[in-house]
């Protein structure tokens, strides 16, 4: 594993220690982070596991096959846990959360307690004989949240400079508009709203964010 490539591709997941040069594999992002021993990196972990999820690109399966030797699967499987202790100590609820902690092994499932108490309490938290802070890892997260919602904020100003609250209203009814917007501002959805964003606005969401169907698209319009 090339630690400076690795560096790269970590700024395609929310953790810009260099410009990415293009997309990187989440996935395979997520290993090498493991692999790496390096306690910096694993400060970035719950951010790159985080954009992962959200984006629909992390398989904790997929991940697992990329790393080789019983220490890198039990660090994968307590880097996961502390994670979700941190979303957890933070309010966040992720709809994927649930799925994951199933998937944790058995070490993970079993520290994800210790973790949380940690979070909660201040105290620097143990993976195996690896001492991380609580307070880089909650600064580094809460950083990277700041940043997402003012780029999201900007985004969304400009938008309504190029007419795209009207583009939205030909793809969207009034509903799924507010959603999509919702979604898009990283505003909290209730259960109800969180099921019918994932039925109807995502697959429009995902249609619309298809280059090949854009291309034909700009061409039709012509």
């Amino acid at each position: 594993m090339n630690k400076k490539n690795l560096t790269e591709r970590l700024a395609d997941f929310g953790f810009p220690m260099l410009e990415a040069a293009e997309e990187a594999d989440a996935n395979l992002t997520l290993a090498d982070l493991v692999k790496s021993h390096d306690l910096r990196l694993w400060e970035g972990f719950p951010v790159v596991l985080a954009f992962s999820a959200e984006a629909g690109k992390f398989d904790y399966k997929k991940s697992e096959t990329k790393l080789s030797g019983n220490p890198d699967h039990l660090y994968f499987g307590l880097l996961a846990a502390m994670s979700l202790a941190l979303y957890r100590a933070l309010g966040l609820k992720f709809s994927w959360a649930a799925k994951l902690y199933a998937m944790l092994n058995a070490e993970g499932k079993r520290q994800f307690g210790n973790y949380l108490h940690a979070f909660k309490s201040g105290d620097d938290l143990r993976l195996q004989h690896r001492v991380m802070s609580v307070q880089r890892l909650k600064a580094t997260f809460n950083n990277y949240f700041r940043k997402r919602e003012a780029n999201l904020r900007d985004s969304y100003e400009e938008w309504k400079g190029f007419g795209l609250e009207q583009a939205l209203s030909q793809v969207f009814s009034p509903k799924q508009k507010e959603l999509f917007l919702k979604r898009l501002k990283n505003e909290k959805l209730t259960k109800t709203e969180s099921e019918y964003f994932s039925r109807a606005v995502k697959k429009k969401a995902a249609a619309l964010a298809n280059s090949e169907l854009h291309h034909l698209a700009q061409k039709v319009v012509k």
